[in-house]
């Protein structure tokens, strides 16, 4: 991995010449990211992370915490014990140069510690599943992190939206894959990642993974397309 997210996060942190960032999948063409999207303050975020934030209690586990701006939130104004993880050793680096007490550079299937009272994963967090047939896996090791009484707060987007439609209105999904596994694809200054697997969930088919996988489901907020969903142990 060449890491170009965490070298752009790595740049705009240093006052250094970061370029935006570009990003495609597979169904949509190239779009333009800004990487202060990644340093945003609680009012600038969008009302799925604060509303994640606001329920957020106990001891934290932040997946996915890129530059790190949910974790230092719940840690410096909600003065809660967070341990921000990402496989980015850029990102970690700057989590740590922001002031985040607790990081670890880790891929979430690599990772063994304590158990915790939220588990955050926000910013698509479906997105690590990769693919379909891969929840169960995730879900399982989520389950082990997760103590008796605590919460998995998640969100993600139902892109069927993305899809054209035929003439009666059907849409045209793929035939031979679920139409929320996607390949990303990342370009920065010139160089582009090679492509991860990246899922988009709609809340049912979730729903039918989690329960599957020893958990209860609460859906806690939609906002169009996206939602937010809170998981306890059955």
């Amino acid at each position: 991995m060449k890491d170009l997210m965490g070298q752009a996060i790595w740049d705009y942190h240093h006052h250094k010449n970061a370029d935006d960032l570009l990003t495609e999948t597979s169904i949509s063409e190239i779009d333009e990211l800004p990487v202060e999207y990644f340093f945003r303050a609680f009012d600038d975020m969008n009302l799925i992370e604060q509303k994640a934030l606001e329920l957020s209690k106990g001891k934290v586990l932040d997946i996915g915490a890129g530059a790190g701006s949910h974790s230092l939130y719940l840690q410096e104004e909600k003065g809660l014990d967070v341990l921000a993880l990402d496989f980015s050793p850029k990102s970690i680096e700057v989590c740590q140069l922001r002031g985040l007490k607790n990081t670890v550079c880790s891929d979430i299937l690599q990772f063994s510690g304590e158990t915790y009272d939220t588990v955050l994963m926000l910013m698509n967090g479906t997105g690590i599943f990769q693919t379909l047939d891969k929840i169960d896996l995730y879900l399982e090791k989520l389950h082990s992190l997760l103590k008796k009484d605590g919460q998995i707060l998640i969100d993600s987007t139902d892109i069927l939206y993305m899809y054209d439609r035929d003439d009666d209105g059907g849409v045209m999904v793929p035939a031979n894959h679920y139409y929320g596994e996607v390949d990303y694809f990342i370009h920065y200054k010139l160089d582009t990642e090679k492509p991860i697997k990246w899922l988009y969930l709609d809340s049912e088919t979730l729903k039918r993974a989690v329960e599957n996988n020893g958990f209860k489901i609460e859906k806690i907020l939609q906002e169009e397309d996206s939602f937010l969903a809170r998981l306890t142990k059955k």
